[in-house]
């Protein structure tokens, strides 16, 4: 098996989660910042006997299972690694030549090597120093999601309960028989996730959920301090903007916001599906805004962004990342970083079920603009749709059906000439095989047995006689 997965890995190269180590004097000290590096990101595999352009050069046989003892030492020693790893590489051979092959899987812990935090940047290892880029790496690490966490201080006060007969029916009016409907507010709540229990502490009372999505904006301010979105319009002064919106209110009134100020500066393009005229900018602007609501990391320090520009607009926001690499319908597992906020956007009809957001952003984006979007799932999340304001889907699909009616009636044209040419040669000649009207009209034996088989069939056109002496004879 791998084998098998070396030749595959030898000719796609190195990457996020494959690197390659001469180690020509044995293992050096980049080796062990390569596996501080995966133990951070989202793990890897390293070959040892490889040169960074893949060719496969080999340890001495002789040496490779010190080399193989010698790195289990250093990553057991907390000097180097720390906190420490079990690791089991595995010799191999390939074409005749000794590989040693090392799969690090992805760490809970966030390690070190000799007191420098590495991370992986597509095939590098970088060195983390920033406050912000360590604290990111721990919330990649969490194992709880932090919109769970309990303020057991916040009370009905702090919350915009005045929202929920409003949001109660927009829940109605998705799904007549929607549970909500005859909920009290508290047990709205309650069946919301929005009031939950810490079972290490045993604290209890509202969680960041219920502060982001109902909460009001000094308490938002308080619990969040560095959460806001910054939209921004450049299309004439790029550097700076044409207009901007600084949205840091709760999540159901920021989603308001955000639309008007796209509605206000995205063309609204004429398009029907079906019979039903859709509006394609609210339909993408929905899935964007949506998304970068309600599944960034709330606890990052990285303000999220809504950019609008000539030829692109894009979203960004903190993620708490699982891969780092693109999105693609056929390639997507739905995988809310946000449950409790997502399940109430649904709720209220504000988005569809787990991975129809994907699918219709590609559906709708090729549509609006001519061009598939682009998503990036990483530390920062981002969706970049293009924008072409020339661009119209129905004009486009009016002058496909033009060249096709063209084209028919152009290949109608055609055969009646032909037919005609034949009758005619036919008339003069009944005795002609199919051959000599082939010669005589310039075309190809098998489109006169096609085009004589066609007159026949329309009755004008009959043999008389055996197939060698008869003769043929033209009705009209």
């Amino acid at each position: 098996m791998i084998i098998e997965k070396l030749r595959t890995v030898l000719a796609v190269g190195e990457n996020v989660a494959v690197e390659f180590k001469r180690c020509g004097n044995g293992i050096g000290i980049d080796t062990y910042e390569t596996v501080c590096s995966f133990l951070n990101r989202f793990g890897g595999d390293i070959y040892l006997g490889i040169e960074d352009n893949g060719t496969v050069c080999g340890v001495p046989k002789y040496a490779a299972p010190d080399m193989v003892k010698n790195f289990i030492n250093i990553v057991s020693n907390s000097e180097i690694i720390n906190p420490t790893v079990y690791l089991t590489p595995e010799i191999v051979e390939y074409d005749g030549k000794h590989i040693i092959y090392i799969h690090i899987p992805p760490s809970s812990e966030v390690h070190s090597c000799k007191k420098v935090i590495y991370d992986r940047m597509g095939d590098a290892d970088v060195k983390i120093s920033a406050t912000g880029q360590i604290a990111q790496m721990y919330i990649r690490k969490q194992k709880i999601y932090t919109e769970k966490k309990i303020y057991p201080y916040v009370t009905d006060e702090h919350l915009r309960l005045d929202m929920l007969p409003l949001l109660r029916q927009m829940a109605i009016n998705r799904f007549q028989a929607h549970p909500w409907k005859n909920l009290s507010d508290s047990e709205l709540l309650q069946s919301a996730g929005l009031i939950g229990e810490d079972f290490e502490t045993g604290q209890r009372g509202y969680n960041l959920a219920a502060v982001m999505l109902l909460g009001r904006n000094d308490v938002i301010k308080n619990v969040c301090p560095t959460y806001r979105t910054d939209a921004l319009l450049r299309k004439i002064n790029t550097d700076r903007y044409d207009d901007r919106l600084i949205v840091e209110t709760n999540l159901i009134d920021s989603y308001e916001q955000l639309m008007l100020f796209s509605e206000k500066h995205l063309w609204d393009k004429f398009y029907l599906e079906g019979d039903a005229r859709i509006s394609l900018r609210n339909a993408i602007a929905r899935e964007i805004l949506v998304n970068t609501l309600m599944h960034r990391e709330f606890t990052s320090s990285y303000i999220a962004k809504f950019v609008i520009e000539k030829e692109q607009m894009t979203v960004s926001n903190a993620n708490r990342a699982e891969r780092n690499s693109l999105i693609t319908p056929d390639d997507f597992e739905p995988n809310p970083k946000n449950p409790i906020i997502a399940a109430f956007f649904r709720n209220i009809g504000m988005a569809d079920e787990l991975g129809s957001g994907v699918r219709n952003l590609y559906k709708y984006s090729k549509r609006y603009s001519g061009s598939d979007p682009k998503l990036t799932d990483g530390d920062i999340f981002t969706i970049v749709v293009p924008l072409n304001d020339s661009f119209s889907f129905d004009a486009e699909t009016d002058k496909a059906q033009n060249k096709a009616q063209i084209k028919r009636s152009k290949n109608d044209g055609d055969c009646a000439l032909s037919e005609i040419a034949i009758l005619n040669y036919l008339r003069e000649n009944p005795n002609a095989t199919q051959v000599d009207a082939a010669k005589a009209i310039s075309k190809s034996r098998r489109a006169v047995q096609e085009t004589i088989a066609e007159l026949k069939e329309k009755g004008l056109l009959e043999r008389e006689g055996a197939k060698k002496n008869g003769r043929w004879i033209v009705k009209r």
